[in-house]
């Protein structure tokens, strides 16, 4: 069939794969390719090219395009077979691959909207309630009247964080997150008003009594950045340190340079994390023991981390021992400067 005619026929479901001829009237075989690859459906199905035009070029171009196999005539049958056999096995075992990550990405939206997102809701709502039982209490107090609007404003507060950092994280992974970086970035000389904010914001009303201390340099070059984001990155780091610390433990918050990279640290006495599963706590939704240590928020910290301090070229560190604590470093590179 003519590459034309298919694409304007209704397809209602679409081809496991397709074998197409480069030489073909009205649209040549490179363009139908161009073409299949562009419609959402089509995107993923195999295509195998049988023909006549074996040259470098040629061949190349199909490749450029996305051709998954390039079969020159003559060929034989036997040849055909076996590659429409390791194109259908491959895309077969792509579509299980991601049917189990679709399956998985669904089990950690729920698990989290189901704790995460209802806890806070429960919240607002049952302080609002008895806020609304008691407002036509003449002998409600001051002080009764602002517990309320604490519990409010404290489940409110929670939703809005949870909910920013989705928004945030598919930014990250869609690139829109990279766009805005390239349109705000500018050179930073203040990083301690990053670390102070991002301290102030990390705090919730029932952990305004954690004891921090500060190690920071106040001689650190500039690099550069966005003070937003590496706010909420940093923020991150500290909201990990005080979920996963003993409340009578000083959580450290720090800035140095070492090897010609700006670093913020933040350094808890935690339970500490285990070498094996160092690389997997940077992943979207990874938790650790989920259902043994229950407040661990979402799962999406630490990646929010490191997609952003990928945005300004830096690396991220971890130096953890099992209960003796953590210590998660931002690594950034400064403003090169003409010798």
């Amino acid at each position: 069939k003519q590459g034309l005619e298919i694409l304007q026929r209704e397809v209602e479901i679409p081809p496991d794969l397709i074998v197409s001829d480069i030489m073909m009237p009205q649209m040549d075989g490179l363009e139908f390719l161009q073409r299949v690859r562009l419609e959402d459906k089509w995107v993923r199905i195999p295509f195998i090219f049988l023909t006549a035009k074996g040259e470098k070029t040629d061949i190349q171009q199909g490749k450029a395009l996305g051709v998954d196999d390039y079969l020159v005539k003559p060929f034989d049958a036997d040849d055909l077979l076996l590659a429409v056999d390791a194109k259908l096995r491959r895309h077969q075992k792509i579509s299980q691959v991601q049917e189990g990550q679709i399956h998985e990405l669904k089990r950690n939206i729920l698990t989290i909207l189901n704790h995460e997102f209802r806890t806070p809701l429960t919240l607002v709502v049952a302080y609002a309630d008895m806020l609304k039982d008691y407002s036509a209490d003449d002998n409600m107090s001051s002080g009764e009247l602002m517990e309320f609007l604490k519990g409010v404003n404290s489940g409110a507060d929670r939703l809005r964080r949870l909910i920013e950092n989705f928004i945030l994280l598919v930014e990250l992974e869609t690139g829109d997150a990279e766009r805005t970086f390239n349109w705000r970035k500018h050179e930073i000389n203040n990083l301690e008003d990053i670390i102070r904010t991002a301290q102030r914001q990390a705090i919730s009303e029932e952990h305004r009594h954690r004891v921090f201390e500060f190690e920071l340099n106040g001689n650190l070059p500039e690099i550069i950045g966005d003070h937003e984001f590496l706010i909420v990155a940093l923020r991150e780091l500290i909201d990990n340190a005080i979920k996963f610390s003993p409340k009578d433990k000083v959580i450290k918050i720090g800035s140095s340079l070492e090897n010609g990279l700006v670093c913020l640290w933040v350094k808890d006495e935690g339970r500490g994390i285990p070498e094996v599963e160092h690389d997997k706590i940077w992943q979207n939704f990874y938790q650790i023991n989920r259902d043994h240590y229950e407040d661990q928020g979402t799962g999406t910290g630490l990646a929010l981390v490191r997609n952003i301090v990928r945005l300004h070229q830096g690396k991220t560190n971890l130096v953890s021992q099992v209960d003796q604590g953590s210590c998660f470093t931002m690594m950034l590179p400064v403003v090169k400067t003409d010798a």
